[in-house]
């Protein structure tokens, strides 16, 4: 069975997928990576995941 920071880790990767925003504001709170993503998803998606997966994996 995964530990529980893999299955934190997983759960974040598919929250990055359909919400890039939810995740990196439970990743990295509410600061310059949350606004960044919020303009990087509303001018086009995959910036904004492509984001917030980085986020969430490094």
């Amino acid at each position: 069975m995964a530990d529980n920071a893999e299955l934190n880790k997983l759960l974040l990767v598919i929250i990055a997928i359909l919400l890039p925003p939810l995740a990196v504001g439970l990743k990295a709170g509410v600061g310059g990576a949350l606004i960044l993503n919020i303009v990087l998803t509303l001018l086009f998606y995959i910036p904004g995941l492509l984001h917030a997966l980085y986020v969430v994996l490094k």
